[in-house]
């Protein structure tokens, strides 16, 4: 199981990647009347993920509908601004967990080589 050699960072990568969906999302639908932004909380998915869950349903249990600052006539709960800031944040975050992953790869990688 890839949860074994990533430990925590697996599944972080995982939702990290279904956030950046969501925020993706949201900022796609900035236009439509009625749309309602979600976001997903990574720190509460990754917790229930180490409870046991399986990554999709931490997920789908820590995805919560956003409260907007201001109030949209037409019933659409995006801000456009803080869409692209939490999509820039999570997207650092994908970055680094990613390099984690690839520098754990490479370790092994190397001890099978025997350098």
């Amino acid at each position: 199981m890839p949860g074994d050699l990533f430990g925590i960072h697996g599944s972080a990568l995982q939702l990290r990647s279904a956030r950046m969906g969501v925020l993706a999302s949201n900022i796609a639908n900035a236009g439509t009347p009625g749309y309602k932004a979600r976001d997903i909380d990574v720190t509460a998915a990754l917790a229930r993920v180490q409870g046991g869950g399986s990554v999709e349903q931490a997920a789908d249990g820590a995805t919560l509908f956003r409260v907007p600052v201001i109030a949209s006539l037409d019933g659409n709960t995006v801000e456009l601004q803080n869409e692209q800031i939490a999509f820039s944040e999570n997207a650092v975050g994908y970055a680094a967990t990613l390099d984690l992953i690839r520098g754990r790869v490479e370790t092994v990688t190397r001890a099978i080589r025997g350098e």
